[in-house]
């Protein structure tokens, strides 16, 4: 059965500093690997980049210290395998050494049609509406997920 929908997902961080500055150059000096780990990571299909490799030097938002994430992936649990495993998890232990602890929340995974990818502006959209509504079909996270079934329908994930 041939795939309908992709998985999009946005986070975001606000750095403590920035990246140019002494306290950002652990994360800094990772993120050429991690973002070729998920390159090559299975299901991994599309990140937002610049010709520089990543997206750092895009300002989706008026705060210049926060910084987005955005890529598609083919499925939930590519994307859950490649964010909860290996190199990804030990970076996203250190991360208060880089980054504020947010108070809103700062990830959203929606579904997207296949061949569609998402914008910043969009991510940023979906972002706003998940702080404003809380999970639901349209957007949701991995504490609540949405999962998209072949025949175009949309089911949550039981809890347990």
């Amino acid at each position: 059965m041939q795939t309908l929908y992709h998985l999009a997902q946005v986070n975001i961080a606000k750095a403590l500093a920035p990246l140019d500055k002494p306290v950002m150059q652990g994360f800094v000096d990772q993120l050429d690997h991690i973002n070729q780990l998920a390159d090559k990571s299975e299901g991994f299909v599309w990140r937002l980049q610049t010709e520089e490799g990543d997206a750092t030097a895009l300002q989706p938002f008026d705060d210049p210290l926060i910084i987005m994430n955005l890529s598609v992936w083919s499925s939930f649990d590519a994307l859950k395998s490649y964010v909860y495993s290996g190199d990804h998890l030990s970076i996203m232990k250190q991360k208060k050494n880089w980054f504020e602890k947010p108070t809103e929340a700062i990830l959203a995974l929606w579904w997207l049609p296949v061949g569609q990818l998402p914008t910043p502006e969009s991510a940023r959209a979906m972002l706003e509406k998940l702080r404003r509504d809380g999970p639901s079909q349209e957007v949701f996270t991995f504490a609540k997920p949405y999962l998209m079934l072949e025949t175009s329908e949309v089911t949550e994930v039981a809890e347990g």
